[in-house]
């Protein structure tokens, strides 16, 4: 159980890697717009997450810390918020803040932090 715990872990960081790499190479690109594939590494590291919010396959006597679950979603939803609105924004031709560009590759580096720091 705890193998299938580490893959689905795994099938995690893929996603966020997946949304910081095509955030980061639209960002030093020179283009700064969000491609249709940050939304896919959004879903993956959405679900993947989700399925590691069970509290299945940990040590024994250990619990999930659910403070640091909700966190983690909290941001994801921001995260998929903002792709979505820019995503939604560039089809009608407008461009996208900076601001809010420069927020999604903040948050998803925040995340994938959280994930590897708070214990």
């Amino acid at each position: 159980m705890e193998t299938l715990r580490h893959i689905v872990l795994f099938v995690h960081l893929i996603g966020f890697a997946v949304l910081f790499g095509a955030w980061a190479v639209q960002a030093f690109g020179g283009k700064r717009q969000f491609a249709t594939i940050m939304e896919y590494g959004l879903l993956i590291a959405g679900i993947a997450g989700l399925a590691l919010a069970a509290p299945w396959g940990l040590p024994e006597g250990a619990e999930p810390n659910y403070i640091k679950i909700g966190t983690k979603l909290v941001v994801l939803v921001v995260i998929g918020a903002l792709v979505g609105s820019g995503l939604a924004r560039q089809k009608r031709g407008e461009k996208i803040t900076p601001a809010v560009f420069w927020l999604v590759g903040i948050l998803t580096a925040l995340n994938a932090g959280i994930a590897v720091i708070w214990r």
